[in-house]
């Protein structure tokens, strides 16, 4: 019989798909497989296909909704730190000032104290140099005493140490 078959297509010389005779079992077997395509596809691949396609849609929107949480986080530990840098930069600047303040406090009574001690040393020296005038004045005096006396002397008068001392006076006060 199988030979019968094929001695009947070879001579037929055609494709055996296209032979009239065999369409109907062909369109039979056809819906069958179509059905059975279908049957398999809308059963079992297709709702896997779909739940696998649920999930990753599910992850993408979990993931994208922590992806947003840690990025508002992000942004929070950003301003956080901005804050906590303004802070110590003006910590920084309130102690820059405070050490400001300290040393030019301790600068001023430094000051005051060598302006007290110069002060002082200036009343020291001016007592001093009062004290040589009042020695210089005796001093020249004394010279010109002396001077005086030398003169007359030179000159073959005599004096007495009364009126020298009563001239050199009155022409010392002026």
């Amino acid at each position: 019989m199988a030979t019968e078959t094929a001695e009947k297509a070879a001579e037929s010389g055609g494709l055996p798909q296209l032979d009239f005779t065999t369409f109907g079992n062909q369109i039979f077997w056809l819906a069958i497989a179509l059905i059975a395509i279908y049957l398999i596809l809308s059963r079992i691949a297709l709702p896997r296909i779909g739940a696998i396609l649920a999930e990753r849609s599910g992850t993408i929107t979990n993931d994208l909704a922590a992806a947003e949480e840690l990025k508002q986080k992000a942004v929070e530990a950003e301003a956080a730190y901005e804050k906590a840098l303004a802070d110590a930069r003006a910590e920084a600047g309130q102690i820059v000032d405070k050490a400001k303040a300290e040393i030019q406090a301790e600068l001023d009574a430094e000051l005051a104290k060598a302006d007290a001690q110069i002060a002082a040393k200036a009343a020291e020296s001016e007592a001093a140099i009062a004290e040589i005038r009042k020695g210089a004045v005796k001093s020249v005096a004394q010279v010109a005493k002396d001077t005086a006396k030398e003169i007359v002397a030179a000159m073959g008068g005599k004096a007495d140490a009364k009126t020298i001392t009563a001239a050199v006076t009155a022409r010392m006060k002026g």
